[in-house]
């Protein structure tokens, strides 16, 4: 299998996961002059498309509505691996250890209140989950006063990189190090390789296959 393969994500629950969790989303749209514009956005994942809030006025709002095809982009950096975990001098050993989708689509901006709210509601469900606020309704002014951009999927795709193109043995080495690094992300992402941490060593229990 080639190293591509290896790296795409088949599960469609753990690409589902990984968008609900985080919490940057970048959408890419073209502008009048045909450059890019990216932007990072708060986003949820609902239903099987994106929402995102805006102002009701603005340059990419303006691009989306003159070309809908967009793209959307998340991505996380589990872990960057020096490249003396693997040579003593040959610094192009340096790795990162990460997960991202990558989506492309169309964009619309919503006008229908009974969707603006749904995606609002979830907006904050996702970001207060500790709630503390009053869920909106259609007929509250608040609907009116932003902008609600849905972008549905043609094709997303998920890639990760967590160890599961190295044998197990190389594996295991990688997640002591990590743990000897002792970064403020290495026992989570430890755990995301597939191992546990027992008194202070890495045991495996699951081979990281998405």
């Amino acid at each position: 299998m080639q190293l591509l393969g290896r790296l795409e994500i088949k599960s469609e629950e753990k690409i589902a996961q990984f968008l609900n969790e985080e919490h940057v989303g970048r959408i890419a749209s073209l502008d009048q002059d045909g450059f890019p514009q990216i932007i990072p956005m708060n986003f949820a994942f609902v239903n099987g498309v994106i929402y995102m809030h805006s102002h009701t006025r603005g340059e990419k709002l303006d691009n989306i509505k003159a070309n809908p095809k967009v793209g959307f982009e998340v991505d996380k950096e589990l872990e960057f691996l020096p490249s003396y975990f693997s040579s003593p001098t040959d610094a192009s050993q340096a790795d990162t250890l990460y997960i991202s989708v990558v989506i492309k689509g169309d964009g619309i901006i919503i006008n229908d209140k009974e969707e603006k709210t749904l995606a609002l509601n979830a907006l904050m469900e996702k970001y207060q989950p500790e709630g503390k606020y009053e869920r909106l309704a259609p007929e509250m002014h608040v609907v009116d006063e932003v902008a609600i951009i849905k972008v549905i999927p043609k094709t997303m795709r998920g890639k990760y990189k967590i160890g599961q193109h190295m044998d197990k043995a190389t594996r295991m080495q990688i997640a002591k190090k990590i743990l000897e690094k002792n970064s403020p992300t290495a026992r989570q992402t430890i755990q995301t390789m597939g191992f546990d941490i027992i008194e202070n060593d890495v045991k495996m229990v699951r081979d990281p296959t998405w």
